[in-house]
């Protein structure tokens, strides 16, 4: 698994690494031993000493069965998956389709109180319309070749989105002026969704912001990430979910949204970028 660019997810790693030498000194027994009682190369225990490579739950029981520390493996498996689903692949969380995904978010959007979502390249998840997500869908499923559930999840999509008219939720939301302009399933598909985006942004619930092209950049442009109530950040890069729960993290995710909100206009001057930019598309 490739180095996450989260420094908490390094600092997990490197945490149940760390426990692993710790238990192997303990019981003092060198590399050479544990590779011998274990029966894998002496590289191999070198990598997960070093959070080059993370444990599998079996990796940890010989692990700790070889230092003749079986009592503590359950406790360090439970460390090790911690820090594993900090940074998750899309292949593994898309492994079945992208419904189940779709639907796998809805218990945390229903206990956030405010929404503070970034988004430099796509429309907003739970702004989007039911064209525009399935081209978007459908172009994410052929790219990463999961099984075909467009539809389902489309679906899935648009009805978790009803969130944004039901329950005591907050959403402040910036996108990119870029996003406007990006033709996502085609002139129609993206008359439609910004027509949308113009309606929405009359809820009570709603502050939806522009970052114009012509902004003077005092924070620059970053991936897509969304900031639940100020207790978790997802960080959305193009192999994996970067889930962040420190709170020194969280924070600069935070100080990164205030940041992108004095760039962008709101109101009447965001509606005038989107309709400029339904103009554009005749």
């Amino acid at each position: 698994m490739p180095a996450s660019p989260s420094s908490s997810v390094q600092a997990a790693r490197r945490a149940v690494a760390d426990r692993l030498r710790e238990i192997r000194r303990d019981a003092n027994l060198t590399a050479s031993d544990v590779a011998e009682r274990t029966g894998w190369y002496k590289s191999k225990v070198s990598r997960l000493e070093n959070a080059v490579t993370p444990p599998s739950d079996d990796d940890v029981r010989a692990w700790c069965s070889a230092c003749e520390a079986d009592g503590l493996a359950a406790d360090l498996i439970a460390a090790s998956r911690s820090a594993d689903s900090m940074y998750v692949e899309w292949r593994r969380l898309q492994r079945t389709g992208l419904r189940r995904l779709q639907e796998s978010y809805l218990p945390l959007f229903e206990r956030t109180k405010v929404f503070r979502i970034y988004c430099s390249n796509v429309v907003p998840g739970m702004l989007q319309t039911e064209g525009y997500a399935r081209a978007l869908l459908g172009s994410i499923a052929a790219f990463r070749e999961t099984p075909n559930d467009v539809s389902e999840a489309v679906a899935a999509r648009v009805e978790r989105s009803r969130i944004i008219r039901e329950g005591n939720h907050r959403f402040a939301l910036l996108v990119e002026e870029s996003v406007l302009r990006h033709r996502v399933g085609g002139a129609e598909v993206m008359a439609g969704q910004l027509g949308y985006l113009l309606s929405v942004m009359a809820l009570p619930s709603v502050s939806l912001g522009v970052i114009p092209f012509s902004a003077d950049r005092r924070m620059w442009m970053l991936e897509t990430f969304s900031v639940y109530d100020e207790v978790q950040a997802q960080v959305e890069l193009l192999t994996a979910q970067v889930n962040v729960s420190a709170p020194s993290e969280v924070e600069q995710y935070l100080k990164a949204f205030t940041e992108f909100s004095k760039l962008a206009v709101y109101g009447a001057a965001a509606r005038a970028r989107i309709t400029a930019a339904i103009d554009a598309l005749e």
